[in-house]
């Protein structure tokens, strides 16, 4: 009896051929893989993961199938998420705040990538919202949901990275003051070593003397990579350089959908995903259960349950 074909998305031509020379995926292999991950996955009591076909064929592609890279990050996945108890809250899909900032536009994906098999555009607008009725770790909560929901529906983003576009327009004092730098250092360690996707660069833009004090405390607390990736540009010409022009929204002068546009089409996708999104909580960790001590990232880390505190000015 022949294996069973795997149930995911087909790629398209670009991606597929992408995945195959950049990740080595090979098409005759992917059920042999997927099976493979999740007879592990039935073997580790304490992780109790989704195990789609989708879900698990993204962790091997961010992984280029390597089966042992693979698991580690299942692993960093669900361990580093329980240390994010501030934004790992998926109940937020029904929080009225959740669809405003997704309306003011503050944070997006948008349509286009950046080219067929690149990554995909992530804008984030901080300065947009309201600092008396907002603050960072709702933003931050945003992102969280929209990242849930790009992993298991957004092939470029799995294949091609994201990418990161800040306007810090209006970004100011009160803004910066919400910051924590321990939360921001939790997310920036669970985006780089826990998402089986990869973050290619980040443009930042409209920046200013309040936006130097903020990047001052990023370079401290993000992982070095990440920083590494960070591109300030001093103009909107010189960000026009790095990225073209039509893959900015409208309202930029591009082509890339206007920022009302996309963020409609933003909470309708929220809402089609809000029953997945509360499944969520149903999965995790728990470390009560884990046989190989060893194999904790919160003793390997030093993240069981909270970071130690840093003194950042």
């Amino acid at each position: 009896m022949s294996e069973r074909l795997p149930d995911i998305r087909p790629l398209t031509p670009a991606l597929q051929q992408k995945a195959l020379n950049e990740l080595n995926e090979k098409s005759e292999c992917l059920a042999a893989d997927i099976a493979a991950l999740r007879a592990w996955l039935l073997k580790q009591p304490h992780l109790k993961t989704r195990q789609s076909d989708q879900f698990l064929v993204n962790f091997l592609r961010g992984c280029k199938f390597s089966l042992e890279k693979a698991k580690r990050k299942l692993e960093q996945y669900y361990t580093l998420r329980a240390t994010l108890p501030e934004l790992n809250q998926h109940n937020f899909v029904d929080d009225q705040r959740l669809r405003a900032i997704i309306r003011l536009g503050v944070t997006l994906y948008l349509p286009l990538p950046l080219m067929e098999d690149g990554p995909c555009i992530m804008l984030i607008r901080p300065g947009k919202c309201n600092p008396q009725e907002f603050n960072l770790t709702d933003l931050l909560r945003v992102s969280f949901l929209l990242q849930d929901i790009s992993l298991i529906s957004n092939d470029n983003m799995i294949i091609g990275g994201f990418m990161q576009i800040g306007d810090f327009e209006d970004f100011s004092m009160a803004h910066l003051l919400q910051l924590s730098p321990t939360l921001m250092k939790r997310f920036g360690f669970y985006v780089e070593e826990g998402m089986p996707m990869r973050i290619k660069n980040s443009h930042f833009f409209n920046t200013g003397v309040i936006f130097e004090k903020l990047f001052a405390t990023i370079k401290l607390v993000l992982p070095a990579k990440m920083v590494e990736r960070v591109q300030v540009h001093g103009t909107f010409e010189s960000l026009c350089e790095a990225v073209p022009i039509k893959y900015l929204p409208k309202d930029y002068g591009g082509e890339n959908g206007s920022i009302e546009e996309v963020a409609a089409k933003t909470e309708q996708l929220v809402l089609n995903y809000r029953e997945y999104l509360l499944d969520e909580q149903n999965y995790g960790v728990d470390e009560k259960l884990r046989i190989d001590d060893a194999s904790n990232l919160g003793a390997v880390y030093g993240i069981d349950g909270s970071f130690r505190k840093l003194n950042v000015d």
